[in-house]
C-alpha cells in the first residue's frame, strides 16, 4: 500500500513543510482520532521530545483530537518507548509521540502506537491518510474531548525500566557515563541507573529546545567517548533524541554499535536457555553479526530496514530479539518496541551474569568493512528503475561474489538514497561504494 504522508517511522520533516505544519497536524490529529478512537470515552496519550516546536505541535494535536471527540492525556517530555508502555498501562486507544528522533531540532514529526504499544500497521496508516483527505467536522460541543496532564508519567516509566532486570540486580561499584542527547531521556535515564546503584556521570542532559542531538547522542558518540576515557568509567551509554536507540562505548573508548549489542544479549539469553526463535536484523545488519551468531548455533534472519518490520517478523516467527546497527534493539520479552534504556539494562545484566566487560563480550563479532554513503535527492525517484544504475549494481555484485553485499535504498525519513557496500576487502568496498554513489548522484542527486 503506497502511503502519501507516512514514512518508515511515522511522519517526519522540516518544521513548516506541508506535512509538518500546524494546520496539517491539526488535521492529522482529527483523522487519527476518527480512525483510532474506540467509541465513547476514547483516550489518546501524547508525549514529545525536547524540540522547541514540540509545544506547537502538541497544541495542534490537542485541537484535532478534541474536535474528533477524543480525550487526551499529556505526558510531557517522554522517551518514545515510554509512550508505548504508558499507552498499554492506561488502556488508551493510541499513543502519539512528537519527535524527529535523531534529526536536528528544526525537524519534527509524529509517531503513533496502537493500544497494544505496537507501531501502527500499514493499513491503519493508510486509513488515517484517507481520513486526512476528508473535510474536518467537529463533534457536537457536548462530545468534545477533554485534556488532562499525567503528572507521574516519568516515575511510572522509570519503575518499568527497572523491572526489566531481576530485582536482585545491583550496579553498585559500576561507573557509567550517560549521554541523553539533550533529548527525551534526560529526566528519566539518569534516575534509572542511579536507583540501581551505579555511579552516573551525565552529558546531554540540559535541553534548551535547540540542542537536541547537537554533537551528542547515539549518532555523535565523540563526546561520550571522551567522557568515558576522562572519567575512567566502565562504559558509556548513548541514546538518541527520543530514546529508542542505543549505542555504547567500552572502557577504552571504542564505540559498540547495535549489531554487537544484539549479539551480546543473544549470547546471554542463549546461555540462560531463554532465547526463542531467530534473531532478526535488517538488510543493513553487518555480515559479521550473522556469522558470529551462526557460530553460536543461533539462527538469523533479515527484514526491511525499520524496527516496525523487525517486530512484525518477530511476532510472525515467535522470536524475541532483533534490531538494527543504528541501535534500535527490540527485546520482545521485555517490551513492545525499540527501547534504549531497557536494551542498555539487558547489556549490563549480561555483563554481570558473565562476569566480563563490554570489550571482551563483543569481541567475537568481527565487523566486516561496510561503507554507507547518503546521496541527497531533489525528489523521490525509484533508484533501481534507471538502467545505468541497474547495470552498475549487477557488475558490482559480480565482483564481490558471495563475499559481500550491495544495497541501494531510499531513506524512510529523509530525501536520501542510501548506498551500502559490504565485503571482506575494505579498499574494494570503499571504491565500489563511491562509484555507485557517484552514479546515483549523477542520475538522481541534488
Amino acid at each position: 500500500m503506497k502511503r502519501k504522508y507516512f514514512g518508515t517511522d511515522g511522519i517526519r520533516g522540516r518544521v513548516g513543510d506541508p506535512s509538518v505544519s500546524p494546520d496539517f497536524v491539526v488535521k492529522l490529529g482529527w483523522a487519527a482520532g476518527r480512525v483510532l478512537g474506540q467509541g465513547d470515552g476514547s483516550t489518546v496519550l501524547i508525549g514529545k521530545d525536547t524540540r522547541i516546536s514540540g509545544y506547537m505541535f502538541e497544541s495542534a494535536l490537542e485541537a484535532g483530537l478534541v474536535a474528533a471527540g477524543v480525550d487526551i492525556r499529556l505526558l510531557g517530555p517522554m522517551p518514545t518507548p515510554g509512550v508505548a508502555y504508558l499507552t498499554r498501562t492506561f488502556r488508551a486507544a493510541a499513543g502519539i509521540v512528537i519527535t524527529a528522533s535523531h534529526n536536528p531540532y528544526d525537524d519534527n514529526g509524529i509517531k503513533f502506537f496502537s493500544s497494544d504499544g505496537d507501531k501502527l500497521p500499514d493499513e491503519v496508516e493508510c486509513a488515517i491518510e484517507a481520513a486526512i483527505d476528508q473535510p474536518l467536522r467537529t463533534v457536537a460541543s457536548a462530545d468534545l474531548g477533554k485534556v488532562r496532564r499525567v503528572d507521574d508519567a516519568a516515575g511510572r516509566y522509570i519503575e518499568f525500566c527497572k523491572s526489566s532486570v531481576p530485582a536482585s540486580t545491583s550496579l553498585k561499584g559500576l561507573k557509567l557515563v550517560l549521554d541523553c542527547a539533550n533529548g527525551a531521556t534526560y529526566n528519566v535515564a539518569p534516575f534509572v541507573f542511579e536507583e540501581l546503584g551505579a555511579e552516573v556521570v551525565t552529558i546531554g542532559t540540559r535541553p534548551d529546545g535547540f540542542n537536541i542531538n547537537r554533537e551528542v547522542g547515539s549518532t555523535k558518540p565523540g563526546a561520550l567517548t571522551e567522557a568515558v576515557v576522562a572519567e575512567g568509567a566502565a562504559l558509556g551509554i548513548a541514546f538518541d533524541g527520543d530514546g529508542d536507540r542505543l549505542m555504547m562505548v567500552d572502557a577504552t573508548g571504542q564505540v559498540v554499535d547495535g549489531d554487537a549489542l544484539i549479539y551480546l544479549i543473544a549470547n546471554s539469553r542463549r546461555a540462560a536457555n531463554e532465547l526463542r526463535g531467530a534473531v532478526v536484523g535488517t538488510l543493513m545488519s553487518n555480515l559479521g553479526l550473522e556469522l558470529a551468531l551462526r557460530r553460536l548455533g543461533i539462527d538469523f534472519t533479515r527484514t526491511q530496514v525499520g524496527d516496525r518490520y523487525i517486530m512484525e517478523r518477530l511476532k510472525l516467527d515467535g522470536g524475541m530479539l532483533g534490531g538494527e546497527p543504528s541501535g534500535h534493539i527490540i527485546c520482545r520479552d521485555r517490551t513492545t518496541t525499540g527501547d534504549g534504556i531497557i536494551a542498555a539494562l539487558q547489556v549490563l545484566q549480561a555483563l554481570i551474569d558473565a562476569d566480563t566487560n563490554l570489550a571482551d563480550a563483543v569481541r567475537p563479532v568481527e565487523r566486516y568493512p561496510q561503507v554507507l554513503i547518503n546521496v541527497r535527492l531533489e525528489q523521490r525517484t525509484d533508484v533501481m528503475t534507471r538502467p545505468r544504475i541497474q547495470d552498475a549494481v549487477r557488475a558490482a555484485e559480480a565482483s564481490l561474489g558471495d563475499q559481500g553485499r550491495i544495497l541501494l535504498r531510499h531513506s524512510g525519513t529523509e530525501p536520501l538514497v542510501r548506498v551500502m557496500v559490504e565485503g571482506f576487502d575494505a579498499v574494494s568496498v570503499q571504491t565500489l561504494a563511491e562509484e555507485l554513489a557517484g552514479l546515483v548522484r549523477e542520475e538522481l542527486g541534488a
